[in-house]
């Protein structure tokens, strides 16, 4: 079992598929990873060497902003854009959409406006009415 920043890769998954499994790491960025350094993406991860582990370890936590050191850095950009005032901080404040998106009928869970519908709240026929 491969372990990468603090995550155990799957056994039974492609190396290109687990890798994804690490904060941080897309499917374009472990294909990316595994180009440079000669690693089949069709082999499964319990198959790869332990010198091609060590090498994909020292790539992936070296070279690239993985698991909590790219949390720390979202946190703390969205920490200083409540700070300033901005729109999009202003949006994550109130805990609403901050991309753009619309938020008449969409966004219901967002905006803390989950609606029922009528009958979802039925009683069964066995309880008195």
């Amino acid at each position: 079992m491969i372990r990468i920043a603090g995550v155990n890769l799957p056994d039974e998954k492609r190396v290109e598929v687990a890798l994804t499994y690490v904060y941080g790491i897309g499917a374009t960025k472990s294909r990316e990873i595994l180009a440079r350094l000669d690693i089949d993406p069709n082999t499964r991860a319990k198959d790869v060497s332990t010198e091609d582990a060590n090498r994909l370890r020292e790539e992936v936590e070296k070279k690239n902003r993985v698991e909590g050191e790219l949390k720390h850095q979202i946190k703390t950009n969205v920490r200083r854009l409540k700070e300033i005032g901005c729109y999009r901080g202003v949006r994550h404040q109130r805990g609403l959409p901050v991309r753009g998106q619309r938020t008449k009928t969409n966004n219901r869970t967002v905006r803390g406006n989950k609606r029922v519908t009528m009958g979802s709240g039925r009683r069964g026929t066995s309880e008195k009415t």
